[in-house]
């Protein structure tokens, strides 16, 4: 029979590590990152480099635990970023070692889009920018000063369960603007 605290690992798929100091006290690790993979597309843009250079370092075998199901590579993620294993030869690589500062995030909500629609006096910002662990900032219109990308994943989508939404990188300026009721 499973205590609750187990299934609850067993659940979440956190690999538990344990080991003995000197003193024979344990520690416990949770290896959450471990369980997380992603593919050449998604390790390429998390390491700033091209996804035919991820190909070539996994066919090299410099990616820490990549194994190839099927036709797909799966890379799975220590703190959030895939590990690559220096090289004997050549010049330091010069993909991200650390995973960038928090980005900005902006998206729509389409519950709102609706309530202000159904009632007309309703007038709730419907965008949402969320930058960094701040809290959200709900708009009606967003100036983005900057490089910015629009990212689509139905199959990740972000907390807030948007699975379209707008990338700003931290230090590009925003510019929000709330409307009142006219």
């Amino acid at each position: 029979m499973q205590t609750a605290s187990e299934k609850y690992f067993f659940r979440t798929k956190v690999s538990l590590v344990l080991y003995l100091r000197n003193n024979y006290s344990a520690r416990v690790f949770l290896m959450s990152s471990m369980s997380k993979t992603v593919g050449t597309t998604e390790a390429a843009s998390l390491l700033d480099i091209c996804c035919q250079r991820v190909r070539q370092l996994l066919a090299a075998g410099r990616v820490e635990g990549a194994k190839k199901e099927g036709r797909t590579w799966k890379i799975p993620l220590f703190n959030g970023m895939p590990k690559i294993i220096p090289g004997s030869r050549g010049p330091k690589g010069t993909w991200r070692k650390k995973v960038q500062a928090a980005l900005t995030y902006i998206h729509v909500i389409r519950q709102r889009v609706v309530g202000n629609q159904a009632n007309k006096e309703k007038n709730e910002g419907v965008i949402v920018v969320k930058r960094g662990s701040r809290k959200p900032e709900y708009c009606h219109e967003v100036e983005i000063n900057g490089h910015c990308r629009l990212v689509y994943r139905p199959d990740h989508p972000l907390s807030s369960g948007a699975r379209l939404w707008i990338e700003v990188k931290p230090h590009v300026h925003l510019k929000t603007k709330v409307f009142a009721i006219a």
